[in-house]
């Protein structure tokens, strides 16, 4: 028998709710919320649990598998992972990534000192995991002409890579910040019955532990692509830290306001 995946458990990722990025994020994220949610064909009909929450947004850099108990020692290994994410330098992997992209003529004078000791976040559009008329992962791309942000993200990756605490995925790093997920939608019921701007439907499978059945619900995405294709959702926002999460985002309660987000196992700041 093929040996089995590794259950993810934790996840490497920085944190896109800052001091600095609430305001955006959240005037965003509620905008979109109220349009996608509302019924067509003014909006989109899409189930208000399908939205995610502002506090759970963020950019994954690599999963983790740390289960307790087993052969191997869960909790050591996590130890082990928070020990590699303590030792990082990011302001210096920062460093050697830019300084290997050539400066144009000039640039020097337009780049702020802030920008050149950290990375800054935008991001705009929306685009689907799936194929667009049959989506279930919809997510804001950041801006990144360069690729320098994609570089940074890679060599932090790499790092735990290196040390053997971090689980290869075997694919490429697609850096994205979930916006839309269906797995999170409770009522299959209504969504089947054509609540989805009249697109929903649903995917059979199997898969899981034990091999039982999965759904996944599906829907057209392209008119919320089209309308959201220039949409910012935050723009220049600095990165402020690297952290190790836990899977699973829980309820918490943020300036009076109900949200969601993943526990903190660990974090490095710039």
């Amino acid at each position: 028998m093929p040996p089995k995946k590794p259950i993810p458990t934790h996840f490497l990722c920085i944190p896109l709710v800052t001091a600095h990025s609430r305001p955006q994020l959240a005037a965003s994220l509620s905008a979109f919320r109220s349009d996608v949610t509302s019924p067509v064909p003014l909006g989109f009909g899409l189930a208000e649990d399908a939205i995610r929450p502002l506090g759970t947004l963020h950019l994954t850099l690599g999963i983790f598998s740390f289960p307790r108990g087993g052969e191997e020692d869960g909790e050591a290994r996590l130890a082990r992972a928070r020990e590699v994410l303590a030792g990082l330098k990011l302001r210096e992997i920062w460093k050697g990534v830019r300084g290997n992209v050539p400066r144009m003529p000039g640039s020097d004078a337009e780049v702020g000192e802030e920008e050149e000791e950290r990375p800054k976040i935008t991001l705009r559009g929306l685009t689907s995991m799936q194929a667009p008329t049959q989506a279930a992962v919809l997510y804001a791309p950041p801006v990144d002409q360069l690729g320098l942000l994609q570089a940074f993200c890679e060599r932090v990756r790499d790092v735990f890579r290196e040390a053997e605490v971090m689980v290869d995925e075997g694919r490429p790093l697609l850096l994205h910040a979930t916006v839309v997920n269906t797995v999170y939608v409770k009522n299959k019921r209504e969504w089947n019955n054509g609540k989805a701007g009249n697109t929903g439907s649903s995917k059979r499978g199997r898969g899981g532990r034990g091999g039982g059945k999965w759904e996944r619900l599906v829907f057209d995405a392209t008119g919320i692509m089209d309308r959201y294709e220039d949409q910012v959702w935050m723009e220049d926002v600095p990165v402020e830290k690297v952290a190790i999460c836990r899977m699973g985002a829980k309820k918490v309660v943020v300036d009076g306001e109900e949200d969601e987000a993943y526990e903190v196992e660990a974090e490095v700041e710039f």
